[in-house]
């Protein structure tokens, strides 16, 4: 662990999952204690990008830790061209994660994740199917899968819809729950803001409890620089107005208490 907490982690392995969708294996300590939900910031030591990139959890278990992220910029560039014994600064596990603790036992879970939403959708997945829970997965593409083996390997439901059709149905994940009649009791979700937007109104039609984990840019990862709020629909006791920190408070929120 160097001065500012980050942990230098090893690489164990790359994947490439789709068109610029990497996969990568990181050996950490302690990864099982990871919440569903929580993710790390990865930095940069080229002395001229200081700020991390945040990516969600996709899987953690033993010593292992599987992140998924898409390159679109300098830094997941620099990522995707890492490999196995190659080492990385790591800050984490941040954020809150889903309340998992909160749900009654019996309850229904419908897991709901789109494009980069998807991933931390797995681990959210395989936790509730061990802990005996009922549990669904609706995921949303655009026209490329990716993990789809990984979540079939878990055991749950799977429903899958794409924009074009190619992968299961055409349409929204918001259009293969009402097309599958599913009754979930609680929703849990990542991904695009519309369609968390779209989730949230079905939500509030069906009386049905939503969280979501929301996308935001971040600087700090850790509350402090208050780039990345978002805003909610009370007076946020850090900031006094109606904010409140993805990156702190969140990036899981109860979303009758943000303005989607």
């Amino acid at each position: 662990m160097d001065n500012r907490g980050r942990v230098i982690a090893e690489v164990a392995g790359k994947q490439r999952l789709a068109e610029d969708i990497f996969c990568l294996k990181l050996t950490l300590p302690k990864a099982a204690a990871i919440r569903p939900g929580q993710f790390f910031n990865l930095y940069l030591e080229d002395g001229a990008h200081l700020l991390p990139r945040p990516i969600s959890v996709c899987e953690a278990k033993d010593r292992e830790l599987v992140l998924v992220y898409r390159r679109v910029g300098f830094g997941t560039n620099a990522f995707s061209k890492l490999g196995s014994g190659d080492h990385l600064p790591v800050l984490g596990p941040l954020g809150n994660g889903y309340p998992l603790e909160e749900l009654d036992v019996d309850a229904g879970v419908l897991c709901v994740g789109g494009g980069l939403g998807i991933p931390p959708m797995l681990h959210l997945t395989r936790t509730l199917r061990e802990a005996g829970r009922t549990v669904e997965t609706v995921l949303g593409f655009r026209d490329e899968s990716f993990l789809l083996a990984e979540f079939e390997a878990a055991g749950a439901p799977l429903y899958t819809a794409s924009d074009t059709g190619r992968i299961g149905e055409k349409g929204t994940v918001v259009d293969v729950i009402r097309s599958r009649s599913l009754q979930p009791e609680v929703i849990l979700a990542c991904g695009p803001l519309p369609m968390l937007a779209a989730l949230k109104g079905f939500a509030e039609e069906k009386g049905i409890r939503l969280y979501v984990s929301l996308e935001e840019r971040m600087a700090c990862g850790l509350g402090a620089c208050l780039a990345c709020v978002c805003e909610t629909v009370g007076v946020d006791e850090h900031s006094r107005v109606h904010n409140r920190r993805v990156c702190k408070d969140g990036p899981v929120f109860d979303a009758a208490e943000v303005v989607l």
